[in-house]
């Protein structure tokens, strides 16, 4: 009986040692995490930029015109001129009508308007590069029938636009000695030669006859002409 009960002793005895020597038991891992890529996310709502206006077309560039072409609208403009049409006159002129284009007696829209005071028009043409000291068939430039005729704000206009005040004409007449002579020595006449010499017009360049712009104004008895051209002598 002693030996039985010694041998559960140590039967116990070795069980103990056995549990203590396999320490204690492991912790159950944990299921690791499944990687961020795998797991599905919600898109998030982003806001979105602002989208620029979109921009308007440039204007297109006017279509290079032909030679036929240029020449048709330049004889539109002479004759919108030459109607004294100021309306139409500004259309042509930014459909790239030539200002300085002439038709077959060698007006241009420029030389006409001046010549015959035709001030808006001229103003216009002007405004677009005329040439101001292009001439007309009869070589004189736009400020010599303007003179002529007694265009006192048409006068002014061309001299500032710096028309030479002495040109002499193919007839040999400056513009000064067309006012004299082909006109009635009225106020208007007074008031364009006294222009002229304000703007440095010579009275002494002689006509064809040899005859000065006072010796013409004498002549033809217009006084007050001639004591204004001897007051400035």
């Amino acid at each position: 009986m002693k030996r039985f009960r010694a041998a559960l002793v140590l039967a116990a005895v070795g069980l103990l040692l056995s549990a203590c020597q396999a320490g204690p038991p492991a912790p159950q891992a944990e299921s690791a995490p499944a990687p961020a890529s795998s797991v599905p996310q919600p898109s998030p709502e982003l806001p979105s930029p602002e989208q620029p206006p979109t921009a308007a077309p440039a204007p297109l560039a006017a279509p290079a015109l032909s030679a036929a072409e240029q020449a048709q609208l330049d004889q539109e403009l002479i004759a919108a001129a030459k109607a004294n049409n100021v309306p139409l006159v500004a259309a042509l002129i930014r459909r790239g009508g030539n200002v300085n284009a002439k038709d077959a007696i060698q007006d241009s829209a420029f030389l006409y308007a001046g010549a015959e005071g035709l001030n808006e028009v001229l103003r216009l043409t002007l405004a677009a590069g005329a040439d101001a000291s292009s001439i007309n068939r009869y070589g004189g430039t736009a400020l010599i029938p303007a003179s002529e005729h007694g265009h006192v704000e048409t006068v002014q206009i061309l001299i500032a636009a710096g028309v030479p005040v002495n040109h002499v004409n193919n007839l040999g007449w400056t513009a000064m000695q067309e006012a004299i002579l082909l006109n009635n020595g009225g106020p208007r006449q007074l008031e364009v030669v006294r222009l002229l010499l304000d703007a440095g017009a010579d009275p002494d360049i002689r006509d064809p006859e040899g005859r000065t712009a006072l010796q013409n104004a004498d002549r033809l008895g217009f006084a007050e002409i001639a004591a204004l051209i001897r007051s400035r002598g």
